[in-house]
């Protein structure tokens, strides 16, 4: 699962307000039973909020202010009775990337990726995550963040999967350059015929469904996508975020 939270705001009143949100969040990971979860604008509180209504689950990351507990996390959630991590770890889209807080590609604020290597408990099967959270405003960002991101899985070498909230649709040179480097959209690939136009993640609390995809789960090419869904319904308290999130099941490659 992708999912962008949308940040705890002291100014959002009613059931835009994360009191009143996190309990259909949290259902949603558990109740898709989701096994390793990407999260976006998760701040330290909201990841508390999470943990208490999630005791099946663990967490990787750190805050991208301070490399600690300060700002916005693009933590991973993942079933601790099912995987164990091997490796882990956070790093920072700038000329600097292990430096806390550091920003030097056009972006006004930090952008991270929170990364780990699993281990499935059941048959041994390994892999990595990664989950970032692109800029909103800078495309040279995006698009050397891409650059560092696949330079990172590379020298990983394991299989590889991306979650994340790109702030760029599908067209967009930061999202088809993971492609062309092997990675297929999850989601497009078993929703191929749904136009572009009609693809949003981004709703800003109205349920709308107009405009582009910026959230993404990639998957390596070869491994076989069984379902995938941007999940669009409400709960009775109102939306869960002002993104939707997104989800996929997929097969590991023969």
């Amino acid at each position: 699962m992708s999912f962008n939270l949308r940040y705890a705001n002291n100014g959002d009143k009613e059931s835009k307000n994360w009191t009143h949100r996190r309990d259909t969040a949290a259902a949603i990971i558990k109740g898709h039973q989701t096994e390793v979860a990407g999260l976006q604008e998760a701040l330290r509180g909201m990841l508390d909020d999470l943990a208490a209504r999630l005791p099946q689950y663990a967490e990787i990351g750190v805050g991208r202010d301070d490399g600690k507990s300060a700002g916005e996390y693009s933590a991973i959630l993942y079933r601790k009775d099912l995987l164990d991590v091997t490796a882990s770890g956070t790093f920072w889209f700038s000329d600097t990337p292990d430096q806390p807080g550091s920003k030097s590609w056009g972006n006004n604020i930090p952008r991270i990726c929170t990364w780990a290597s699993f281990r499935r408990k059941s048959d041994g099967l390994s892999f990595d995550f990664f989950n970032a959270h692109f800029d909103h405003q800078s495309q040279p960002s995006r698009e050397k963040s891409t650059t560092a991101l696949l330079e990172r899985i590379k020298s990983r070498k394991l299989p590889a999967f991306i979650t994340g909230d790109l702030n760029a649709g599908e067209d967009n040179p930061a999202v088809t350059a993971f492609k062309s480097a092997g990675f297929i959209d999850t989601w497009r690939v078993f929703h191929p015929d749904v136009p572009i136009a009609d693809s949003s993640t981004f709703h800003n609390f109205t349920g709308s469904v107009k405009g582009s995809k910026i959230d993404y789960i990639f998957a390596p090419r070869g491994w076989k996508v069984i379902n995938a869904a941007i999940i669009r319904t409400p709960s009775a308290d109102g939306w869960p975020s002002d993104h939707f999130p997104i989800h996929a099941v997929i097969e590991s490659k023969p």
